[in-house]
């Protein structure tokens, strides 16, 4: 029999693993949206972003990073998809 250990995590790594976990929720409803051509108005996906968005919101909130900063990598993200894809008009 294996013995359980109720750790509890510090606030900001508990922030972090949830955070990751939601991101490979977020990838798995994605990837079935593709694969069933299930792209607009999708409850999962819908739910599942929102799921990141807060805890993206968190991590914001709390300081972890800062908004300011999160703004300028996502003018610079912007900018390598202009360069890259077809998603952004020049």
């Amino acid at each position: 029999m294996v013995k359980k250990i109720n750790k509890k995590l510090d606030f900001n790594t508990e922030l972090l693993v949830i955070t990751m976990e939601e991101c490979g929720e977020l990838i798995e409803a994605c990837s079935k949206a593709i694969r069933c051509e299930d792209y607009y108005d999708n409850p999962k996906l819908l739910e599942e972003l929102g799921d990141v968005q807060c805890m993206i919101e968190l991590i914001l909130d709390n300081e972890l990073l800062s908004w300011e900063d999160v703004r300028d990598r996502i003018k610079v993200k912007k900018e390598k998809l202009k360069k890259y894809t077809n998603l952004l008009d020049d």
